[in-house]
């Protein structure tokens, strides 16, 4: 399968991924790299539910969430600058601590609805600098894996907030996050090297100084990042500067609404419409689909974060797109056809199955890339410089995306029922010319090696030359790992 129209870039050869590559020893076999993924696992249950509200305001709450997100994402990139992805994130979970507060307290629909505004507020920091955060301290044989599993267990966090009282458990989180090192990129951006190479050494290397992995890398991260910094005004503007900064800002935007416009929402949110519409009105059949979709859900989680990571990017971001296609424009012709058989008195029809099947169907091919590889892509497009601003722009189209189709979706499917489907086969069709236009490999590299993925690749591989001097000369290519998780 052809990867993308425009398959050059300026990607650096993979020089300090193939290192890593050759270390041996599992990250369960060193303490330090376990200790460290411990703890950056709670940074997962930022996107958390924060309670449901039934009843005539849904939607209207549902959107007050989003535009709650919308308000604070211009003053995210500025916040990780100037602040670090710890304390951003500590601020967001501390906002969203007395959202839930008041959401817990409120007597009347509009404190529901401000609570909804603040919880939306505080989770946006939350995301860009957590999953920046996750890309950023991993070692880079785990770095996909930790950032697929970044968008996946956002359901556990459901769980728990079920489970401790309406999402008041965030609390811990901001506790948990002094556990979890600074990013060392961050640390490097403000001059503080030596702490920089400090926890790269204690988690890379298992507390090996003399580690020629971790000089490699650390040379490899100051020079990209000095010659980052040289060119980068530290403003919005800066996403749209260059070419490769507008290819970067336009595939970041599609990725935001595409989240949300893949028909995923239908399911999401008015899987009950859906149900009365092929004639499964009993509450309790309602509540049982319910249940076996997020188990199915949980379970498609799992197995696809596992898998996708060995995938090309671009073909995983094929594989979900044609295979969402392939199931909308079935599940629009058997809905046309479930729909006839009610207005004809069959309330039980094989068209009324196929409905529930591909229902089903639809989960895993969505997980593919949109679920598990989002972030993951998002992290490793957008240089350090830009990464923050980079991810917080997804955010805003994502939230926006959101916002429009709490609104839009009960209304096409009230007035034109079935032929509404009709209109996310046409978004899905374009998502792939979309993906075969602009999207560009990524897999298989460090988060430096990618850092002129659209410009030049005469300036990557000069970035290379460059960190490979300022690393002393060291034999980085033959680098070997003893059992015990320490460069030789």
């Amino acid at each position: 399968m052809a990867t993308s129209r425009k398959a050059q870039t300026g990607a650096a050869d993979p020089l300090i991924q193939q290192i890593a590559d050759k270390d041996r020893v599992p990250w369960y076999n060193k303490p330090n790299l376990r200790y460290l993924y411990l703890m950056l696992f709670q940074t997962y249950f930022a996107d958390r539910l924060n309670g449901e509200f039934t009843g005539e305001l849904k939607g209207i709450i549902a959107a007050a969430y989003s535009l709650g997100a919308m308000l604070s994402l211009p003053l995210i990139g500025i916040i990780n600058d100037k602040l670090g992805r710890r304390w951003s994130i500590f601020g967001g979970s501390a906002i969203m601590v007395m959202g839930s507060i008041i959401q817990g307290f409120s007597v009347n629909a509009g404190m529901y609805i401000a609570a909804r505004i603040l919880l939306g507020f505080g989770i946006p920091a939350c995301i860009v600098s957590g999953s920046s955060l996750i890309g950023e301290l991993s070692y880079p044989k785990e770095r996909a894996y930790l950032t697929c599993l970044f968008n996946h267990c956002w359901k556990y966090g459901v769980e728990d907030s079920i489970l401790a009282a309406d999402g008041t458990f965030v609390g811990p989180d901001g506790i948990i996050i002094f556990f979890i090192p600074e990013s060392p990129r961050w640390l490097i951006a403000k001059d503080r090297n030596e702490e920089a190479y400090d926890i790269l050494a204690k988690y890379h290397a298992e507390g090996n100084r003399d580690s020629n992995f971790v000089k490699a890398e650390f040379a490899h991260m100051q020079t990209i990042i000095q010659l980052e910094m040289e060119h980068s005004s530290k403003s919005h503007m800066d996403l749209i500067r260059t070419a490769g900064m507008r290819r970067r800002t336009l595939i970041t935007a599609g990725l935001g609404l595409f989240t949300q416009w893949s028909g995923n929402t239908l399911i999401s949110y008015y899987l009950n419409d859906i149900l009365e519409m092929i004639g499964r009105n009993s509450s309790i059949f309602k509540q049982q689909i319910n249940v076996a979709l997020s188990c199915w859900s949980l379970v498609c989680g799992v197995v696809i974060v596992l898998t996708c990571v060995r995938l090309k990017r671009v073909t995983a971001a094929y594989m979900c797109t044609i295979s969402m296609l392939v199931i909308y424009v079935a599940w629009t012709v058997t809905m046309e056809r479930a729909t006839a058989a009610i207005n004809a008195g069959r309330r039980k029809n094989g068209a009324a199955v196929a409905v529930l099947f591909l229902i089903f169907a639809y989960k895993p091919a969505y997980q593919i890339f949109y679920n598990a590889l989002t972030y993951t892509y998002l992290v490793e497009i957008w240089p350090y410089a830009e990464r923050s601003r980079g991810i917080a722009l997804q955010q805003f189209f994502s939230r926006g995306a959101s916002f429009a189709t709490t609104f839009i979706n009960p209304i096409g499917l009230e007035n034109v029922g079935w032929k509404y489907f009709i209109s996310y086969c046409i978004i899905l069709a374009l998502e792939i010319a979309f993906v075969y236009f602009f999207f560009a490999e990524t897999s298989g590299r460090t988060l430096e090696e990618l850092t002129f993925l659209f410009e030049d690749k005469e300036l990557a591989e000069a970035a290379n030359d460059a960190a490979m001097k300022a690393s002393d000369h060291a034999r980085v290519e033959e680098v070997e790992m003893t059992r015990d998780g320490k460069a030789a």
